[in-house]
């Protein structure tokens, strides 16, 4: 059986986190800070470790790796846009817009899984895209919903269409594909990542539909999550941009259910909201302030979702 969610989470503990200006090109939810790189490390760090404290005191597997101080890579706390895995036992590797970010990408990683028991079948390495400036960022470009293989991506610099599709024939996944877009500094910009406007869990789906300018897109994506049975909770533009979309539902070892969503993004939402949420499941709020605001991620993109069956 095909599970949308799991009990076992990769983390990785930064080491050099920071502001990086490559990718701030067109992640506009980044912000320089004014401190020095060390304390802003030391502070990433602090919320780092409540976080997953936070969850293993709910149950949940957390494997933590620490990242490499060489070579300096400011984003390695956000891994779930260079790998993701399958319950067929597969690994894929993307092709990511940032030079100084594809360092991050480490063999000693996949390995570490293996020793840890999970079965790794087949590795499938879509990197070779980056030679022809077409990216995919893992599950930061692609919304899966894993039991009825359908991904979810809106096209940007990050998320490219060959790419895309190469991935749903791979992966067996059908795409719905969309422009979804968010006014900066008075002018509409796409959405770099549809994990920033788009949640699935097993029943339940967060989405900013106002980001969607084309009826026509807007109407199939809402088609696609009625039909396959998801509750869909809308949030605005403005829930957005405090990281109300990028939450991810996770279990614990007893299968207990949790949707995982910061601070502030939790603080954004409305009571309905959020009731609706907690009657599909708990909902867990880390405070990641540092993170959020330097890195320009949140909680979604700090978990990598280990899917792999164990040996």
């Amino acid at each position: 059986m095909t599970n949308q969610i799991t009990s076992h989470i990769l983390m990785v503990r930064p080491t050099n986190f920071g502001f990086n200006p490559e990718t701030a090109e067109n992640n506009f939810y980044q912000q320089k800070d004014d401190r020095n790189a060390d304390e802003v490390n030391t502070i990433a760090q602090r919320e780092f470790d409540a976080f997953v404290s936070s969850l293993q005191q709910k149950g949940v597997d957390v494997l933590v790796v620490d990242d490499t101080s060489s070579p300096k890579k400011t984003d390695a706390i956000f891994p779930n846009n260079w790998f993701s895995t399958h319950q067929d036992g597969k690994l894929v590797l993307y092709p990511m817009f940032s030079p100084n970010r594809r360092l991050e990408r480490r063999k000693d990683i996949i390995e570490i899984l293996i020793n840890k028991g999970f079965k790794i079948s087949e590795i499938i390495d879509l990197t070779f895209f980056e030679q022809d400036g077409q990216f995919l960022e893992g599950t930061g470009s692609l919304i899966l919903d894993r039991i009825n293989k359908v991904a979810y991506a809106c096209r940007s610099q990050r998320t490219h269409s060959t790419p895309l599709g190469y991935f749903g024939k791979l992966m067996g996944f059908e795409i719905v594909d969309f422009d979804a877009t968010q006014v900066i500094n008075g002018a509409a910009s796409p959405i770099y990542h549809t994990n920033v406007m788009m949640h699935v869990g097993s029943e339940i789906a967060v989405v900013c539909l106002d980001s969607i300018p084309l009826a026509s897109e807007k109407l199939k994506v809402q088609e696609y999550l009625e039909k396959t049975g998801k509750k869909m909770i809308p949030i605005t533009s403005k829930q957005k941009f405090q990281f109300a979309g990028n939450m991810l539902e996770i279990q614990n070892i007893k299968g207990e259910k949790f949707t995982v969503m910061s601070d502030s993004a939790f603080h954004s939402l409305g009571e309905v909201q959020i009731n609706t949420i907690k009657r599909y499941t708990e909902i867990l709020v880390p405070k990641i302030p540092t993170i959020e605001k330097i890195g320009g991620g949140s909680v979604r993109c700090m978990m990598a979702e280990i899917f792999l069956p164990l040996m």
